[in-house]
């Protein structure tokens, strides 16, 4: 296979598919992440996009390019949620069936939304690749038509519409950064934009616990990468497409990775500063910037991919502690104290005065270690920063109080 398999025509004939089914979406800047890079920042929010994410763009592109026979018959995907929800919704437009084969540990969020299209779900194996395997079984099984979530023409096609509109928004452009998975929207975007204009960099991201691209293309073939789970569950892919490892050999200028604290920390960024929801592969990007991870772009104007929003309420809600706990906003602490009235209250005392807030105590007199007559005290507290926690520590000690964080 070749990157002449997509083309910027087959980009522009995407688009005028898509026009009046997907979302021109925003092209936002913003202050937080710019200060953090060096450099002019904006945000491509495609999290924004019907179903959440930058999926239907490539998914609507395929199935509206079926025969009426082949739509008869169904199509059916594997996704780890947001190519399923752009199919399932593509489908339900030209009123076919839709089968999704998902990890059996998607989001409970995607697959609630998928069903919601009114696609049958499957769930099976742990990662996307064991639930492409069991779409091509079934595939073959029924004579669907399988909707590849990223090694297809047609689909890289769609996604490519993207940087059309970044450019369209944003004209002299510097660097557009984007999550990898399978390879899928950089292909698109790299297709499109250099066909434009050569000189703009495309910069891949990859979670550090699954960079099978950057590894294949380290290598020079394609390889098994066999990862870890993350929080960016939507581009852990093991194994990259053909097509999109040879146009990402092609077009694509460097990729990075970002680790699982890093990607915490983009989210509630993305949340607390930008006032938007991003799901783990949607903020890897950012991720990216923020952590210096991306070189050769300081004062340079760069776009970045918010590529969707689905993310899980759970695992948003450790994402949120996650990050206060990093940045000191939340600490755990315990000492111990007479076990007599009054001291309680003295403790409180100090933590009052140093204004810190109080979220939950324990009360334990029977752990090992603890002699008669005293009693261990835990704490959560709200604090400000990492210099309140340790002006909060110092005066403790001064009052005798042995503390230990946890």
């Amino acid at each position: 296979m070749s990157e002449e398999q997509v083309t910027l025509k087959m980009v522009q004939e995407a688009q005028r598919r898509l026009k009046g089914v997907a979302q021109m979406t925003g092209l936002s800047y913003t202050n937080s992440v710019s200060e953090l890079a060096g450099c002019d920042v904006w945000l491509k929010l495609e999290n924004l996009q019907r179903t959440g994410s930058f999926k239907l763009r490539g998914a609507y592109n395929k199935v509206a390019s079926l025969t009426p026979e082949e739509r008869e018959k169904g199509v059916i995907a594997a996704s780890a949620g947001n190519h399923a929800q752009g199919v399932a919704l593509a489908a339900s437009v030209y009123g076919c069936q839709s089968t999704i084969c998902m990890p059996k540990h998607a989001p409970l969020a995607k697959v609630t939304a998928t069903r919601g299209y009114g696609a049958n779900v499957v769930l099976y194996g742990d990662f996307f690749d064991e639930a492409a395997a069991k779409a091509v079984e079934l595939t073959k099984e029924h004579g669907y038509t399988f909707v590849h979530p990223f090694n297809d023409p047609l689909v890289i096609a769609g996604q490519g519409t993207i940087a059309l509109e970044i450019i369209e928004q944003l004209a002299d452009v510097d660097a557009i950064v984007a999550p990898i998975g399978g390879g899928g929207l950089i292909s698109g975007l790299a297709v499109a934009a250099k066909n434009v204009n050569p000189k703009i960099k495309i910069i891949g991201v990859q979670a550090a616990n699954m960079p099978s691209m950057k590894q294949s293309i380290e290598q020079g073939k394609i390889l098994t990468v066999n990862g870890k789970a993350s929080l960016a569950d939507g581009i852990t892919v093991k194994t990259p497409g053909d097509l999109t490892y040879e146009i990402c050999k092609k077009y694509v200028d460097d990729i990075v990775t970002v680790d699982e604290t890093e990607i915490a920390g983009a989210i509630l960024l993305l949340l607390e500063r930008v006032k938007t929801v991003s799901e783990g592969a949607g903020a890897v990007p950012v991720a990216a910037l923020m952590n210096g991870k991306i070189s050769g772009i300081r004062n340079k104007k760069v776009v970045a991919l918010v590529s969707g929003g689905n993310i899980d309420v759970n695992n948003m809600t450790r994402v949120i502690n996650s990050g206060l706990l990093r940045s000191w906003r939340k600490v755990f602490f315990e000492t111990v104290i007479p076990d007599q009235p009054g001291e309680l209250v003295k403790l409180l005392t100090l933590i009052a005065d140093s204004n810190a807030n109080v979220l939950s105590i324990t009360h334990e007199r029977s752990q090992h270690g603890i002699s008669m007559g005293y009693t261990a005290v835990s704490f959560e507290l709200e604090t400000a920063n990492e210099k309140h926690v340790e002006h909060l520590m110092e005066n403790l000690k001064d009052h005798q109080y042995h503390v230990t964080l946890k």
